[in-house]
């Protein structure tokens, strides 16, 4: 599992860390979490929050205490289905030439593109020759270009057939 950025000494003197509900507890779209560290920081944030929006829907809240003090097993459970998503499309896409490398912590796979290629001339391409969609890594950010970004949250089967696309289709 990836270490906490606030697991450093006097990280907390300098930012704050976000945590989601959404892949942990099934709580997708739901936008519920919480921002923890720097307390100067933490104050900032929910004032302009709070002329942002008007808070969350109080069914969201209740749910979100139920999960978060109910049986954790679920979240164990989540880390092993992505862990195996992950290793699952780490290795089929290494059978077909990409570099892919697991990450320690994250529902995504950030995949260097093959040479010639920039992160959107390599998103389009998968787009067109094997109907696959993945994110161009400049979209995220100058540090993204260079890669592309695939998601683990759909089924097993979709991951592997959406792999035999691009090894059947697609011309790198």
């Amino acid at each position: 599992m990836a270490p906490s950025f606030l697991e450093t000494p006097g990280a907390k003197d300098v930012g704050v860390e976000f945590f989601s509900l959404s892949k942990s507890y099934n709580m997708t779209g739901w936008r519920a979490g919480a921002i923890v560290g720097n307390r100067e920081m933490v104050d900032a944030f929910w004032r302009l929050k709070t002329n942002m929006d008007s808070g969350m829907f109080g069914a969201v809240q209740h749910a979100s205490a139920v999960a978060l003090n109910g049986p954790q097993d679920c979240v164990a459970d989540m880390r092993r289905l992505y862990q195996g998503r992950r290793d699952r499309l780490v290795k089929a896409l290494r059978a077909i030439g990409l570099q892919a490398q697991p990450p320690k912590g994250s529902i995504y796979l950030w995949v260097p593109v093959p040479a010639g290629h920039t992160s959107a001339s390599f998103a389009e391409l998968m787009l067109t020759q094997a109907d696959v969609i993945v994110s161009p890594g400049a979209a995220y950010g100058p540090t993204g270009e260079g890669y592309v970004r695939l998601c683990l949250t759909v089924p097993d089967d979709r991951l592997d057939e959406a792999v035999q696309r691009i090894q059947d289709r697609a011309h790198f």
